[in-house]
């Protein structure tokens, strides 16, 4: 039976059969206590403006963009749980609100936080 690619709900990222089974490794970097405020006191709704919400989200998520690109681990489930619960936002607000291409929002290097894991330009796919 041949596989077909599939896009998960933040576009882009190719997913094939079994990898959506398989377990997760914990994600190196613990958003649980990041500050969100870059997020939450500029995106706000009911009129989420993409203008303001997606260069917040990229500030707040560009320094973690290998993190959050590696389908291996649960950084990006973990991120956008923590940014829903912190801005009380829609599930997929981001998704379908901020859209660069389909490789996803590009990031530009950006010096990391010391806890961050490097960007080095990579694209961060949605």
């Amino acid at each position: 039976m041949e596989q077909k690619n599939q896009y998960d709900m933040f576009g882009g990222r190719s997913l094939m059969g079994r990898n959506l089974l398989q377990a997760k490794k914990a994600c190196p970097v613990n958003f649980e206590f990041l500050n969100y405020t870059i997020i939450t006191s500029q995106c706000e709704g009911p009129q989420y403006a993409p203008n303001i919400c997606c260069p917040a989200f990229n500030e707040f998520a560009c320094p973690y963009a290998d993190a959050l690109n590696d389908l291996s681990n649960d950084c990006a489930t973990t991120m956008f749980s923590y940014i829903n619960l912190y801005g009380k936002y829609p599930p997929g607000f981001v998704a379908s609100l901020c859209r660069e291409g389909k490789h996803g929002l590009a990031c530009s290097a950006t010096a990391p936080t010391p806890t961050a894991v490097p960007s080095s330009a990579n694209p961060l796919v949605l």
